[in-house]
C-alpha cells in the first residue's frame, strides 16, 4: 500500500491549485500545469493542501493513488523551480546551435540535424558543445533530452556523441596490433 499519498500534499507559498471536476490545475510563478485525476482516486483542495484517497479498494486504486501524489508533487516543483537537463557533446566537429525556433546539430552526419523545439521547453547553448533543456514540466524536458541524445548515442570506443552530463560511458579496448 502507497504510503507517500497518505499525507496531504501541502502547497507552498505563491501556489495555487484548483479542482474542476476530475481536472486538477496548479499555477505558480513558473506557469500553470494540469492533470487528470484517475476515476479511481478522489481529490480535494482544502486547507492550502491537496487530499488524495482512494475511491476503491482495489488493486489499480492503490497503485494510482501513490502515482496520483507523485504527479501532483511534481507539478508543484515543476511551477515553483522548474526542471532542467544538461546534454555534452563529444566529438571532433560536432556541435549544436540556436537558430530561431529551432536546434541545428552538426553530429558527424553527412548533413545537419534540425530539431523543432517544442512549446513550454526552452532550450539554452551556452558553449557550442552544451545543450540545456529546461521547462515546468518533468515529463516534456526528459523526453525532448532523450530524443535529443538518442540522435546520436556516445559510441563505446572515442566517447563520441550527445550525453547526459555526468554519465559515464563504459569504454572498449580498440583493435590491437
Amino acid at each position: 500500500m502507497s504510503r507517500i499519498a497518505k499525507h496531504p500534499i501541502k502547497l507552498p507559498t505563491g501556489v495555487e491549485a484548483k479542482l474542476q471536476g476530475k481536472k486538477l490545475s496548479i499555477k505558480g510563478k513558473k506557469g500553470e500545469l494540469s492533470l487528470t485525476v484517475s476515476n479511481d482516486i478522489t481529490a480535494e483542495v482544502k486547507d492550502g493542501a491537496v487530499v488524495l484517497s482512494k475511491a476503491n479498494e482495489d488493486r489499480h486504486a492503490r497503485a494510482m493513488w501513490g502515482t496520483t501524489a507523485s504527479l501532483v508533487r511534481g507539478m508543484i516543483k515543476g511551477v515553483t523551480d522548474g526542471y532542467s537537463k544538461r546534454l555534452i557533446i563529444e566529438g571532433v566537429g560536432f556541435r549544436a546551435a540556436l537558430q530561431g525556433k529551432d536546434l541545428v546539430l552538426q553530429i558527424g552526419f553527412s548533413h545537419e540535424v534540425r530539431y523543432k523545439i517544442p512549446t513550454g521547453i526552452e532550450v539554452k547553448v551556452p558553449k557550442q558543445t552544451e545543450i540545456e533543456i529546461s521547462g515546468i514540466d518533468k515529463q516534456k524536458v526528459g523526453q525532448v533530452a532523450a530524443e535529443l541524445f538518442l540522435m546520436k548515442r556516445p559510441e563505446p570506443y572515442k566517447g563520441k556523441g550527445i550525453n547526459y552530463e555526468g554519465r559515464r560511458i563504459l569504454r572498449k579496448e580498440g583493435k590491437k596490433k
